[in-house]
């Protein structure tokens, strides 16, 4: 985000939606965006059991629904064309685009046979490829598929991620590198969701050239630390990429579960205190970076905590309890932050919010 920039976003997140959009919102709902400096998406459960993506104003005021067949996971968002994409929980095979300008009907992608989606993925920078995590299970391996947004979202190619048991995926700011957190755990939709290799996981971070696939650098987490599995990233205004961990191993060990590096440089892992590191319960679900602020926040569902971290230090702001956390995103200013149990910033609804949030403005 740039400083002085969450009012310009959300004049700009009004133009890319368009006029009719606009006019087919209800009162409440356009009342809360006429008031808001930052729109959201997020995955949520009705109470009947049905599943959808909202629009949500800073607030937590549901301005749009869009129905999904199923529960997603993670989104992608592209501020060049406004569309934004729901990814399956893994082990799925839909990922659902909407336009939120109204220009296009809702699109779902198919997982090609032999993959499913991972739950994640990104937009290049020009909105024209959407790069999506996928499992290759019969391979037992991670892959990313490309996806052309200009014809319909066809599957145009795939490359390696060059790991297991990939998770989260993100792009440079200048679409040059693709990122890659293969959480080293292998799975198969035979079996569901079971973890089928706890005793030899092989966690790591890869940069994959987004023109070619090839590998740039491969980061292999060191022996002592083969049970923590690498899930989540975030990159800051300097190019560093944040990654967040989920632990495999014995609840009463007490590994680092966040660090950063960037091109060229090696993994450094986070010392926070024993603490922090306990209340995170060994699993932080999502991250998110406020590149205005210059802040790192965590949540974490397992310990019900809510953490803010000085990116620059690597220095804990602030710690608060929060049962059920789950998503979090960048705000104009520190994060919005929601749970499962229906709280989004100062609001409560009817809903089960699901793992992330996804912010609808630039991320420069």
């Amino acid at each position: 985000m740039r400083a002085g920039s969450a009012l310009v976003d959300r004049r700009a997140f009004l133009r890319m939606a368009g006029a009719a959009w606009v006019a087919a919102l209800g009162p409440r709902a356009s009342f809360a965006l006429s008031r808001t400096d930052a729109v959201f998406a997020s995955g949520y459960r009705e109470r009947d059991g049905s599943f959808g993506i909202a629009v949500l104003s800073e607030d937590g005021t549901v301005i749009d629904r869009t129905p999904l067949p199923a529960r997603s996971h993670g989104m992608a968002f592209s501020p060049a064309t406004g569309h934004l994409v729901a990814f399956a929980r893994r082990p799925g095979t839909f990922a659902l685009v909407v336009d939120r300008g109204g220009r296009a009907a809702p699109v779902t992608i198919a997982a090609a046979e032999d993959r499913h989606f991972f739950g994640h993925g990104c937009f290049s920078p020009d909105g024209r490829v959407l790069y999506a995590s996928e499992n290759d299970f019969d391979a037992g391996r991670g892959v990313i598929g490309l996806y052309d947004a200009s014809d319909g979202y066809r599957r145009i190619g795939e490359y390696s991620t060059y790991g297991i048991g990939t998770h989260d995926l993100s792009v440079s700011d200048d679409g040059r590198l693709l990122i890659a957190a293969n959480g080293g755990i292998e799975t198969h939709p035979d079996f569901g969701r079971t973890k089928l290799n706890l005793d030899h996981m092989e966690p790591s971070l890869a940069l994959i050239d987004a023109a070619t696939g090839t590998l740039v650098e491969r980061h292999a987490l060191p022996e002592t630390l083969r049970r923590l599995s690498t899930r989540h990233i975030d990159l800051d205004d300097r190019g560093r990429i944040w990654f967040a961990c989920q632990y495999e191993g014995p609840r009463s060990d007490l590994p680092p579960l966040v660090g950063h590096f960037g091109k060229g440089e090696d993994l450094t892992f986070l010392s926070l205190p024993e603490e922090t590191t306990i209340g995170l319960a060994n699993y932080v679900g999502a991250i998110a970076v406020n590149r205005r602020e210059g802040l790192v926040g965590l949540t974490s569902p397992n310990g019900g905590r809510f953490v803010v971290l000085e990116a620059e230090s690597g220095r804990v702001l602030r710690e608060e309890t929060l049962a059920d956390a789950a998503g979090i995103a960048a705000a104009p200013q520190g994060f919005a932050v929601s749970s499962y149990d229906g709280r989004f910033a100062g609001r409560r609804e009817a809903v089960a919010w699901d793992q992330h949030i996804t912010g609808l403005i630039p991320r420069g």
